[in-house]
């Protein structure tokens, strides 16, 4: 409830230093509303700017509105000096939506571009999807202020453009940066190793992780693990794999079961799927990258038509997904066990990406900075 006087105000510095200072070419502004770690979509932005060098940076993440004791001077630059490196910046990156934006005054000269959290298309979001009235209003005020939205594929650029109110013109299909780091050299082995160093009984294991999303209800999200049968999955898979569970940040679980390995607080999920051979997940979009990475993924949906009620899907669940939809653990062991389905990941593959490669931030930046 906070939330709302917090942004207004954010937002009238911001107008004041828009009013006061000139915007600067080769500055440029990081938002950070869902990843504070910037390991994602605009680290990578960061990372090809820097090479190429010649820019100021300023990052905002919503660690800088966590205000407690400890945060005081983080709070106060957020307010009195991240709003003015903001308001003079040239260029604004975005990973999520930014409400203060709906009452933000940019210059007409900015360029600012959503980059999104995830890749391709699969549950509704954005103006797809409901939504109370007050944040409703913001999102359309904010998302006005948009030059351009990222996306991952031409096939993803209707349902980007509905998402976010914006024409299909500004929907810019030239890759997710974040998936950069999936391509390049290297880094497979160095997050394997990494998960051993931390993990030891790892070694010589084949990795399983399972990824649930949220429900929007915390009894169900702490009923995730009751509906997994822990027993009978060590029984008969243990000796070759061990399970990793990674918990959706709005997932409170009472606790992680013994025998798996809780993985939620890992830095950079993108190393988690390096890492791991097998998905387990239920809606999350976790399995764009395990496709990308042709890896195999099981689709534990005990739940889907009580979950469907509450968030769709853009199309059917069971035919579109890339793998192997059940309901037990049983139907789990028996899916891992199966030979992959090549030509099922392969047709959600190439309708959800069109580029395979480490030089999606590249393209974004070549696009953008020209204009």
């Amino acid at each position: 409830m906070i939330k709302k006087p917090i942004y207004k105000i954010y937002a009238l510095l911001f107008n004041i230093s828009a009013r006061l200072f000139k915007l600067r070419e080769n500055s440029v502004a990081l938002v950070s509303m869902h990843n504070e770690n910037f390991n994602d979509s605009l680290g990578e932005i960061y990372k090809e700017l820097k090479n190429r060098g010649g820019y100021r940076f300023v990052f905002i993440s919503r660690q800088d509105l966590e205000i407690r004791a400890s945060n005081v001077l983080r709070v106060i630059s957020f307010f009195f000096i991240k709003s003015r490196k903001l308001a003079e910046s040239k260029y604004v990156f975005l990973n999520d939506n930014f409400l203060p934006m709906a009452n933000m005054k940019f210059k007409d000269e900015a360029v600012i571009t959503q980059l999104w959290h995830g890749e391709g298309v699969f549950k509704k979001f954005g103006f797809a999807i409901g939504q109370n009235d007050g944040v409703r209003k913001n999102e359309i005020e904010a998302n006005k202020k948009l030059s351009f939205v990222v996306c991952s594929s031409k096939n993803a650029v209707p349902f980007y453009a509905e998402a976010f109110g914006v024409k299909e013109n500004a929907v810019l299909p030239l890759g997710t940066p974040r998936t950069d780091y999936l391509f390049e050299i290297g880094n497979d082995k160095l997050s394997k190793n990494k998960l051993e160093e931390i993990y030891p009984g790892l070694t010589d294991k084949k990795l399983v992780l399972y990824a649930p999303t949220f429900r929007d209800d915390p009894l169900k999200d702490r009923e995730i693990f009751s509906h997994f049968d822990l027993e009978l999955f060590n029984e008969k898979l243990a000796d070759e794999y061990a399970l990793l569970v990674r918990f959706h940040p709005q997932v409170h679980s009472d606790k992680t079961p013994k025998g798996v390995i809780d993985v939620t607080g890992y830095d950079d999920v993108r190393q988690l799927v390096l890492a791991c051979d097998v998905l387990i997940t239920d809606y999350s979009s976790i399995c764009m990258d395990f496709s990308l990475l042709d890896k195999k993924t099981v689709f534990f949906a005990y739940d889907l038509e009580s979950y469907k009620g509450t968030r769709d899907f853009y199309f059917d669940y069971e035919t579109y997904v890339p793998g192997k939809v059940v309901r037990t653990t049983a139907e789990i062991i028996s899916a891992i066990e199966a030979p992959f389905d090549k030509g099922k990941n392969e047709r959600f593959k190439k309708f959800n990406f069109d580029f395979f490669d480490n030089k999606s931030a590249g393209r974004v930046i070549d696009k953008i900075m020209k204009l």
